[in-house]
């Protein structure tokens, strides 16, 4: 995301990075400023965008006690791009809001490639008039957005996203794993699916991967098996029974177990065809 908004002439002010060395090649790349201050980058920029693994990371970088994004933060906007429960989102606006910050959920389902291009699809959520303030910038990043609502609704909308294919992912893989084990063609295979209503989008992007055993990472199992632990609670919470997401978890909590954690999530065919597996 900063490569392509430095080449779209946006000034990419300051990086930071838990991996120092990956922020200070970033930042001498794109003429920016590497810091492992929280503070400082909420110093030297007014817009800043931010990513995460978890509710954790997040509640840290935007502690309300101690140094923070939220030290000195009066009028800056904050870009929270990171796949994380709704109640956190709400949580962080409230934190910003205090110190006069706004905050502006910034969804992506989409992956590294994308971002690069400038091709991610982006579900907004927070304060309208945010967003038009920096709809600008998500211009340049994003083919297509979606404003959903008020804060929380589009981390919710995300959850969604991302269940619904974590379970066609592994849905895939099952298909493809019986198929090879009964001994068919998988490329004739899979142009029956793409050609009939086993088709998904999934398949364009996971089924040669899983053939191949290709799992370059773009999208971790470890990350699929959070992101359908936040539908679960969100289904949880709405009385809604989830088995499907459910099972999909477990076998993405399966592949951590046996070591298989970092692997891209098209990795679960591991799993399901023969004479594969991990420790």
């Amino acid at each position: 995301m900063a490569r392509r908004l430095n080449d779209e002439g946006v000034n990419v002010s300051v990086v930071y990075d838990i991996q120092k060395k990956v922020a200070n090649a970033l930042a001498k790349e794109v003429g920016a400023t590497a810091t492992a201050s929280l503070a400082k980058v909420t110093e030297l920029a007014d817009v800043i965008i931010t990513v995460v693994t978890d509710d954790k990371a997040m509640d840290a970088i935007f502690a309300d006690k101690g140094t923070s994004l939220l030290t000195g933060a009066e009028g800056k906007i904050f870009i929270n791009c990171a796949t994380i429960s709704p109640a956190t989102h709400v949580k962080v606006e409230k934190r910003a809001k205090k110190v006069g910050a706004s905050t502006l959920e910034g969804c992506m389902a989409s992956s590294i490639p994308q971002a690069r291009q400038g091709t991610l699809y982006l579900m907004l959520g927070g304060d309208e008039a945010v967003f038009k303030a920096v709809r600008p910038i998500l211009r340049k990043l994003a083919k297509k957005m979606m404003y959903v609502g008020a804060t929380g609704e589009a981390a919710k909308v995300k959850a969604l996203v991302n269940m619904v294919m974590n379970i066609n992912t592994a849905g895939l893989a099952e298909g493809l794993g019986l198929a090879d084990a009964l001994g068919l063609d998988l490329d004739m295979v899979m142009k029956v699916f793409s050609e009939t209503g086993a088709n998904s989008r999934v398949l364009v992007t996971d089924g040669e991967d899983m053939r191949d055993r290709d799992h370059e990472c773009y999208f971790s199992a470890a990350h699929a098996a959070k992101d359908s632990g936040i539908a679960l609670k969100l289904g949880k919470k709405a009385g809604i029974a989830l088995p499907l997401a459910a099972a999909t978890k477990a076998q993405y909590d399966l592949m951590q177990k046996k070591g298989l954690g970092e692997l891209d999530k098209s990795g679960v065919a591991e799993l399901t065809f023969q004479g594969r597996g991990g420790k």
